[in-house]
């Protein structure tokens, strides 16, 4: 392969690949220093988080959740996780009152200290919608083949380079045998 090509090829890879790895991280990695994203799946709590976008919540103790605070918990036996806003606090019930940003209502039930997952510490909008098809067929094929490609692309400039090597060699004792006038 032509030093030139391999260069650009190899180049154009490993973007690829830390396009991959930071995508993977944003996606998985960052449960490794506590974060748990969720997909924003409805209008309710908008503008704040607009629908498709990852939040990304740290666990918190119920008591150091104020008013004012969004927050995510499980909302019904389904574990439907929502993500609302704090309107009050009931420490003595031990239970929140919250409402979505763009719902004109409270919610209907409150929520218990216990169903409280955590608090939204930042978001990125749209990602949500590449997590959710990533996570589910068949996006969860085709990221799986396009990761398998994107491998088989990285060590192709070497394996071409190899079998080009074994082939010049192969010539080269063929050349020597006929010289030698010993055609096999």
């Amino acid at each position: 392969m032509n030093p030139t090509v391999k260069k650009v090829w190899n180049a154009v890879t490993w973007v690829l690949v830390l396009c991959v790895a930071v995508l993977a991280f944003l996606l998985a990695g960052v449960r490794l220093i506590g974060y748990t994203p969720y997909t924003v799946l409805s209008g309710s709590m908008e503008p704040t988080y607009p629908v498709g976008s990852l939040i990304y919540v740290k666990k918190t103790a119920p008591e150091a959740v104020q008013v004012g605070d969004p927050i995510t918990f499980v909302l019904d036996e389904n574990l439907t996780v929502a993500t609302h806003r704090v309107i009050e606090v009931d420490s003595e019930n031990r239970q929140f009152r919250t409402k979505g940003d763009a719902n004109e209502a409270a919610d209907g039930s409150p929520v218990l200290f216990e169903n409280l997952i955590g608090v939204p510490r930042f978001s990125i909008p749209k990602l949500g919608f590449a997590a959710s098809w990533i996570t589910q067929p068949p996006g969860m094929y085709v990221s799986g083949a396009a990761v398998v490609i994107l491998v088989v692309l990285l060590f192709l400039p070497d394996l071409l380079d190899k079998a080009d090597a074994a082939d010049r060699k192969a010539a080269e004792k063929k050349a020597r045998r006929e010289a030698e006038g010993n055609p096999r």
